[in-house]
């Protein structure tokens, strides 16, 4: 476990060395942020219109849904766009035959290989939000930190799914439009799930889980989540993870290498 920390350290070291010789990046992906954040707040304010509600969430606990929301982006550009959509590209050039070499796990070396500093303008947008619905719902500080759990359990769902579309590419080598299907679905997590028809419930719970990324945080961290719900989203989050790295080992035995 060590071993995998210090090449983890030295893989974001490199990256963001390499990175923060373009520093002016960092300004326009902060705008970018800062404009995205901006639309979404519109956007979410237009439902929240002479006094409407989303089946009994104020706007405050809505913000915190939009917090959390916008943390998985940042997330997601960080780390699942700058590593697990180069799948791809390796399996197109030959230059995964070079990862399957390396005396380290295949799956950890694609997934943390590349750390892009960009997206911490996003989490930060995304902590300041949940910070100042949190003010104004007058949430303790145990409750941020109870809300951390069902996080990460969601980081864990998103990335398993991820990886096992990018795994797909062994297969199917131009998947590119199958990520952004994931990305596109993943959106529908900007609002509380009850926001959506029943029929669309069921689909962003038990087909594509939005519902374990977005809502069940936020209902943690405001307190009125059931643990049926919370007992559920971990074991999803490790079966999709045991999955993925089950899924990867299946997919490499149809990989035909570039010298092969």
């Amino acid at each position: 476990m060590m071993r995998y920390w210090r090449v983890l350290r030295l893989f974001w070291s490199t990256s963001i060395a390499a990175e923060m010789e373009y520093r002016a990046n960092f300004l326009f992906a902060s705008l970018s942020s800062l404009g995205g954040l901006a639309g979404a707040l519109f956007g979410l304010s237009l439902f929240y219109q002479q006094g409407h509600q989303f089946g009994g969430w104020s706007w405050p606990e809505a913000l915190i849904v939009l917090g959390i929301f916008t943390i998985l982006q940042g997330v997601a550009t960080s780390s699942f766009n700058a590593n697990l959509n180069r799948i791809v590209q390796q399996v197109q050039e030959g230059t995964l035959d070079f990862v399957l070499l390396k005396p380290i796990s295949s799956q950890f070396w694609l997934s943390a290989r590349v750390f892009s500093p960009w997206g911490l303008t996003d989490i930060g947008f995304g902590l300041s939000v949940i910070l100042y619905a949190g003010i104004q719902l007058g949430l303790p500080l145990w409750a941020y930190g109870l809300g951390l759990l069902p996080l990460g359990l969601g980081l864990v769902i998103l990335y398993s799914l991820w990886f096992m579309l990018g795994a797909t590419s062994i297969w199917f080598v131009k998947i590119y439009n199958v990520t952004e299907v994931l990305r596109g679905l993943v959106e529908a997590g900007r609002f509380p799930i009850v926001a959506y028809p029943a029929a669309y419930r069921v689909f962003f719970t038990f087909i594509v889980p939005v519902a374990f990324l977005t809502t069940i945080p936020a209902e943690t961290l405001l307190g009125r989540v059931q643990w049926e719900w919370l007992l559920g989203s971990a074991l999803l989050a490790v079966g999709l993870l045991w999955g993925s790295h089950i899924f990867w080992r299946f997919a490499l035995r149809f990989y035909t290498s570039a010298s092969s």
